[in-house]
């Protein structure tokens, strides 16, 4: 049987640079071998992705915080066990652009959602499955805002309030202030090339740790 692989989350507020930063870290591990799947939340899977169209679309209804939260957690039971964990027991690294930090730090530090209600959803959907590395990339609010308008359309979420974006951000910070052996913080209002630097450091870690442990934690 193959080992396990690790399981790898790349977290952080609008227009920080996820998605580039988890193409550029695939680029890497996969020029050395490894077997990567890259998938994202909310989606990963065909349902995955309808109810990511339901949450990001613009609205005139307004969207009830609980109902926001059960339909992320609905969505992410079908990506753990339809995707992620068949391709980790596989050997395969996973690497997802968001995962259940996301939903700590957007439902409850922005929303103000209970925390209790999301430890309580991350049990029943999740059972022990948690990230092997989470990296977080962190800019300033206002950065990542204007990044997320100059792409184009703004989202439901992209349209939430500057002070929404700063508990999101602090929510962030807490997280990995708390779960500092699992969290590597980029300073991602850095130029590209400096960002990337550090991607590529990371990966030198991850590959250090898979040569030694052989599996994902």
């Amino acid at each position: 049987m193959s080992a396990r692989g690790f399981f790898i989350t790349m977290e952080g507020g609008e227009g920080v640079g996820k998605s580039t930063s988890l193409f550029y870290l695939e680029a890497l591990l996969t020029a050395r071998g490894v077997d990567v799947v890259t998938t994202r939340e909310p989606g990963g899977t065909r349902l995955g992705e309808e109810v990511r169209e339901l949450l990001l679309r613009v609205r005139g209804e307004p969207v009830d915080a609980v109902a926001e939260l059960l339909l992320i957690f609905a969505a992410r039971a079908q990506h753990i066990n339809a995707l992620i964990e068949p391709a980790l027991a596989a050997g395969k690294w996973v690497l997802s652009d968001r995962f259940t930090d996301a939903t700590y730090a957007y439902q409850c530090g922005g929303r103000g959602v209970d925390r209790d209600k999301v430890e309580q959803l991350e049990r029943l959907v999740q059972g022990t499955l948690r990230p092997d590395f989470t990296l977080l990339l962190d800019a300033p609010v206002e950065v990542g805002m204007q990044r997320a308008r100059e792409r184009g359309a703004l989202d439901r979420f992209e349209r939430e309030t500057r002070l929404f974006f700063e508990r999101v951000r602090q929510g962030y910070l807490r997280q990995a202030q708390d779960q500092a052996g699992r969290y590597r913080v980029i300073d991602a209002g850095q130029p590209l090339e400096t960002v990337q630097k550090m991607l590529t450091a990371f990966s030198d870690e991850l590959l250090a740790r898979w040569a030694t442990t052989g599996t994902g934690l």
